[in-house]
């Protein structure tokens, strides 16, 4: 039986495969990004600057979780928030906040824009989102300023929002050289490293099962 096994194809391409799983799944989203794929990306014609495969787990966490609220910190062009806010339609629940230093002009009924100059450590946004929040449950995504101390912030900020079992999800980890833009410095990835010590999250990598993702190990997980 080991003889027959040691000849077999199949055992050997899943060796292999466990083997250089980690430089494939680096190289893939290196070649995604710097392709430039993903500023080519859209959502009903607005651009979404996302991968698909992450768009992908947000709709299945949003169906599993069905969120009273979810705040994205960073909107861009708008493209990401309109997926979100389809997503909730197709669900029948869930209503989107995203804030930026710039206005957009996407526009749904479930999608409320907070514009401010001070971005989303700004007090002021914070109050105005305790306000329309109040004690409901809440799916984080934090998307704007990618370096370190401001993520961290907004993790420090933004993390109460989500209750035990929901998700704050830190985007482009994967800047810094993790495995793209050694050159970026201090980022999100850093971030995440410094928070996770806290103990109330923990880095769910079953959420990464696409293996394209440009956010890795940045699927937090409230456990307490």
């Amino acid at each position: 039986m080991k003889i027959k096994n040691l000849f077999n194809r199949d055992a050997w391409d899943t060796r292999i495969t466990l083997l250089f799983k980690d430089f494939f799944v680096k190289n893939f989203i290196k070649t995604y990004y710097y392709s430039r794929t993903v500023y080519n990306s859209s959502w009903l014609g607005v651009t979404t600057l996302k991968a698909p495969t992450d768009l992908w787990i947000y709709q299945e966490l949003i169906v599993q979780l069905k969120p009273d609220f979810i705040i994205e910190c960073g909107t861009f062009n708008g493209g990401s928030a309109l997926y979100l806010a389809s997503v909730c339609d197709l669900v029948n629940k869930g209503h989107v906040i995203t804030i930026d230093i710039n206005p957009c002009t996407t526009t749904h009924p479930r999608i409320t824009k907070i514009v401010d100059s001070e971005g989303s450590t700004s007090i002021q946004v914070l109050n105005k989102v305790k306000e329309m929040v109040g004690s409901d449950s809440c799916f984080v995504i934090l998307d704007s300023t990618h370096r370190k101390d401001h993520v961290l912030k907004e993790m420090e900020y933004y993390s109460p929002f989500v209750p035990i079992g929901g998700y704050m999800i830190v985007e482009d980890t994967s800047l810094g050289g993790n495995p793209i833009l050694h050159s970026w410095g201090n980022g999100p990835m850093d971030a995440v490293k410094e928070f996770i010590k806290k103990g109330t999250f923990f880095i769910d990598k079953s959420q990464e099962k696409f293996l394209l993702t440009l956010h890795p190990s940045g699927f937090l997980k409230r456990i307490k």
